[in-house]
């Protein structure tokens, strides 16, 4: 995972790194695809929602072929599906996982076709939990870490990496009819909150051995950077103006100095 993309949602999978161990790379990089694509799916282009909807749906149903026995070969996605079939059966994968990540991405397109945000936090940790954290549990499966510990810290780690995402592209959203922030929340609130999960998470980095431990401390202290720039830009800046932070040399540094004391 480089560290300069460590906070962006699917790009959270590790598939450039040396640091993913060669033997899983394979497997990264079909659920990489599989998430990328129906990200595409949902969010690239310019199709109305009812058939951004309708290529999800055909891409559900390719995934149900793709988990059974007897499933046919997908016509539209066999980039994908064949892949990710070996992958699913290689490591014996959930599927519940994957379907989140399919729900999450519906849900997008009809709350963006309609304009509507979220009432609440709890509303939008629901999403999170569908979008964002099926991603580092796949991740964990692959590891060999199923512990209930491992898995309520990971899940931590991925809702802050959702959440980092969505309040350094809040101008991008903003414009694209997307509002994220929940009713009644400041994004002050909402990014003390996402450093909050986050350092809930960070012990996952002494579970996870080897080199995906520092994949993960790398992910870690490069999303609560992303965050310290945040945190000094949205105090001075109409959030409809904020860029997207970028993380320089002497930020990686810093990161990398901060992996190692972790």
């Amino acid at each position: 995972m480089q560290l300069m993309s460590s906070i962006d949602h699917y790009e959270n999978f590790p598939v450039a790194s040396w640091l993913c161990p060669a033997h899983l790379r394979p497997a990264v990089l079909a659920l990489y695809h599989f998430a990328r694509t129906a990200d595409d799916l949902a969010d690239e282009g310019e199709e109305p929602a009812h058939h951004r909807l309708d290529a999800l749906g055909e891409y559900r149903s390719d995934l149900q072929n793709c988990l059974s026995q007897t499933g046919t070969a997908s016509v539209q996605w066999p980039h994908v599906f064949d892949r990710l079939q070996d992958t699913v059966q290689h490591h014996t994968l959930p599927a519940q996982p994957l379907f989140d990540l399919l729900d999450a991405f519906e849900q997008d397109v009809v709350y963006t076709s309609v304009g509507q945000g979220y009432r609440n936090r709890a509303e939008l940790l629901d999403y999170c939990r569908r979008s964002a954290n099926p991603v580092g549990r796949l991740m964990l499966h692959l590891y060999g870490v199923s512990d209930a510990p491992s898995l309520i810290q990971s899940d931590a780690i991925c809702t802050a990496l959702q959440l980092i995402n969505f309040w350094q592209d809040r101008a991008e959203d903003l414009r694209r009819g997307r509002d994220y922030l929940p009713q009644g929340h400041t994004l002050q609130e909402e990014l003390r909150f996402a450093r909050e999960l986050m350092q809930q998470g960070a012990p996952l980095v002494h579970r996870v051995k080897g080199r995906p431990g520092w994949e993960l401390r790398a992910v870690v202290q490069g999303g609560l950077r992303i965050l310290e720039q945040l945190e000094a830009r949205h105090a001075t800046a109409d959030h409809a103006q904020l860029t997207r932070p970028t993380l320089k040399k002497t930020d990686l540094l810093r990161i990398l100095w901060r992996c190692i004391r972790m």
